[in-house]
């Protein structure tokens, strides 16, 4: 009895510690407004390519330049444009820094890759010279002995990559790979280069340069809102497994009084009363003021409803400007 109760305590310790380190890193990471810089140069069309294609989707204005270079900027996220080599412009989180006073939290770059297969790919990986001592040459900058932290993205991206691509049929043809640790840029906050191989035939290939895009569209901080379904929520728990989803209010159907309208329950824009449209604006709002850089997308778990309920709340959705998003809308 002892030596169990020994080992449960263990155990129980060992948990709160678990816990106590997520809950200190969460509040640290959410105190501090901190932002995603992603870089591309108008040089390279493996980079300016994916660029584009995330500008070009919903949600982004002009920024504040940093020495003539062009900013852009969709809520948390913001994207530098410049016109020199994407490997020798050191310090971008560091300017950006001083320039803006917001805390650069990692760097993403986008870029080509080369390789002597010349073998389509679509590549991740960290970067670093740590292997160089002072006096060699650096062709592809960096410092000597040095790394960047290696950005926390690069599993769940590389992931989500090769997802993505076997989408959009982009394989077998390209190779979905991870790279080891090589070149610069100098950065000091986490930092991984996606990159497009390995020839210029692939470097303009406008499908791989959107799926790349895709990728990115997930730095956009994307805030689920649960409506409807039991009190455990099984189907809003399948979202929430999503590398990338952020979780906000979660309302139950006890939590959606409708009045059952009867026999005209087949009209169109039929008004149900009852306090569901109530608590759909309070969670909305709340969720919304808890995360002033995201995207609050409603999630309803639709089996849960009955087809008049269902109408009726994607229709009050739709009037309140409150975006219902699919699975596949969710990173």
């Amino acid at each position: 009895m002892i030596k169990i109760g020994l080992l449960c305590h263990r155990r129980i310790s060992s948990i709160k510690h678990c816990f106590s380190n997520i809950f200190h890193q969460d509040l640290l990471s959410c105190s501090r407004g901190m932002v995603t810089l992603i870089v591309a140069t108008t040089i390279d069309p493996a980079s300016i390519g994916p660029a584009s294609a995330l500008l070009a989707m919903p949600g982004w204005h002009p920024g504040p330049p940093i020495q003539d270079v062009p900013s852009f900027v969709n809520r948390d996220v913001r994207l530098l444009k410049h016109d020199s080599s994407i490997v020798k412009e050191d310090h971008l989180d560091m300017r950006w820094e001083d320039t803006t006073g917001e805390t650069v939290d990692e760097v993403i770059f986008l870029s080509k890759h080369t390789a002597a297969s010349n073998r389509p790919a679509l590549t991740v990986h960290p970067i670093g010279v740590p292997h160089l001592t002072e006096g060699d040459q650096l062709p592809v900058g960096g410092k000597p002995a040095w790394a960047a932290p290696p950005n926390p993205r690069i599993g769940p991206w590389f992931r989500l990559l090769k997802s993505i691509a076997d989408s959009q049929n982009l394989t077998p043809e390209f190779e979905v790979t991870l790279e080891a640790t090589h070149h610069g840029p100098v950065t000091n906050a986490p930092t991984m280069f996606v990159e497009i191989g390995s020839t210029e035939e692939y470097w303009k290939r406008q499908d791989a340069a959107q799926a790349i895009a895709l990728v990115g569209n997930c730095c956009l901080q994307k805030i689920l809102l649960g409506i409807g379904g039991g009190h455990y929520v099984p189907r809003h728990m399948d979202i929430v497994r999503k590398d990338g989803v952020w979780v906000g209010h979660l309302i139950a159907g006890y939590s959606l009084p409708m009045e059952d309208p009867g026999p005209s329950k087949s009209q169109s824009n039929l008004e149900v009363g009852g306090t569901w449209k109530q608590a759909i604006r309070v969670a909305f709002d709340t969720t919304s003021a808890a995360f002033p850089q995201g995207e609050v997308l409603a999630h309803l778990d639709n089996k849960s409803f009955k087809g008049w309920q269902r109408n009726a709340i994607v229709g009050f959705l739709a009037e309140q400007n409150i975006k219902v998003g699919k699975p596949s809308d969710f990173c």
